[in-house]
């Protein structure tokens, strides 16, 4: 059976989020993981989008910047919603 496009993203993420979790286990503070977490994935977005020599425009900049606020805001909407 193939996965679907949203299968393979909470796939991912779950991957993500338990490497996340054993750096944390291992002694690192959450807040470095996630820095580093964010600079990884602002490094791969940029290959993603215009490949491993490549740089985006400032124009592309904003769009991931909008992509990346969206998400975030979607997050914290469920999160408020599940502490009500």
């Amino acid at each position: 059976m193939t996965k679907t496009e949203n299968e393979v993203i909470q796939e991912c993420l779950d991957k993500f989020i338990e490497c996340a979790n054993t750096l944390k286990d291992d002694g690192i503070k959450p807040k470095l993981v996630s820095h580093a977490m964010m600079c990884a994935s602002t490094v791969y977005i940029t290959y993603a989008l215009a490949g491993n020599d490549g740089y985006l425009a400032d124009a592309d900049q904003d769009r991931v910047v909008d992509v990346y606020k969206k998400e975030l805001q979607q997050i914290q909407a469920i999160k408020k919603r599940n502490q009500a």
